[in-house]
């Protein structure tokens, strides 16, 4: 029941009609008798900056779910931001601070690598191959560099995007080694397909499945499809693989925390979770 008490998460993007948060967050607050809830707010990208500071002089507002086109936008609208936003180039959380700053923060790649520590697959000391250098793939490289590992192989097909992920990288985790190369899967540990490929029936596999080792553990982002042909290829290889929902059901508990709720895990908002679909 929404009454004078209510606060709320804005998500804040356009257009909203594919907007999943709202149905697990919000099951998940009545579960545990919390007087939240998450809205879906429609603002087009020219309105965006004035709107995002208007809303958080509301006093019943907890904080804000940031989703495309506003994620890169949103870095220079923050007053302060966190070294994982500075690499990643974008935020998807902001609250405010007791100071009264707006505070942001980027959870994709947290999400990411939280789920892959679920699985028990290592990151520290380990070989990781990104293919895809825009915003999530940014994300994720710089989870990956906090929990440092031997070597991060960086692959995009415009090889600027690459180039300044790793300047990226360098400033804010100097301890971790980088490279640029091609997409070539061999000897790596985790390999994991940030670019956009799989999204369409007929794209290509973002790399050549016959180069990967049977332990190596295969990642994809894209959630268009549970079982994406890079990921049907690798099981076929052998190989574990980590499906795109689980970057997201595993970046929630993180916002919960950042924005100071109770927390809990993936396979509770899982089981929890209304989704239409």
């Amino acid at each position: 029941m929404i009454n004078g008490h209510t606060e709320i998460i804005a998500h804040i993007g356009y257009p909203t009609h594919s907007f999943k948060s709202p149905q697990i967050y919000n099951p998940y607050f009545r579960s545990i008798g919390e007087n939240s809830v998450v809205v879906p707010l429609a603002c087009e990208a020219q309105d965006y900056p004035q709107f995002l500071r208007a809303i958080f002089a509301l006093r019943n507002i907890r904080g804000a779910l940031v989703t495309m086109p506003h994620k890169m936008t949103t870095l220079n609208l923050v007053d302060v931001a966190s070294p994982a936003a500075m690499v990643a180039g974008a935020c998807n959380a902001v609250k405010k601070g007791a100071d009264g700053r707006l505070l942001g923060d980027m959870f994709d790649g947290e999400g990411f690598s939280r789920a892959l520590l679920r699985k028990g697959h290592p990151i520290q000391g380990s070989k990781v191959l990104i293919v895809g250098c825009g915003g999530v793939g940014s994300a994720i490289a710089a989870a990956l560099a906090a929990h440092r590992p031997a070597l991060l192989r960086l692959h995009d097909r415009q090889r600027a995007s690459a180039q300044a992920l790793a300047q990226r990288l360098q400033t804010y985790f100097p301890a971790t080694r980088v490279e640029i190369s091609d997409n070539d899967p061999s000897g790596m540990h985790t390999v994991i397909n940030a670019s956009p490929l799989g999204m369409n029936p007929n794209d290509p596999l973002p790399l050549d499945v016959q180069r990967l080792a049977p332990q190596t553990l295969v990642g994809d982002v894209v959630m268009a499809q549970t079982l994406t042909p890079l990921l049907a290829a690798a099981q076929q290889r052998g190989c574990p693989i980590q499906i795109g929902t689980d970057m997201l059901f595993e970046q929630i508990p993180v916002y919960l925390e950042y924005f100071g709720y109770p927390t809990t895990d993936a396979q509770t908002l899982r089981q929890l979770a209304q989704l239409e679909g």
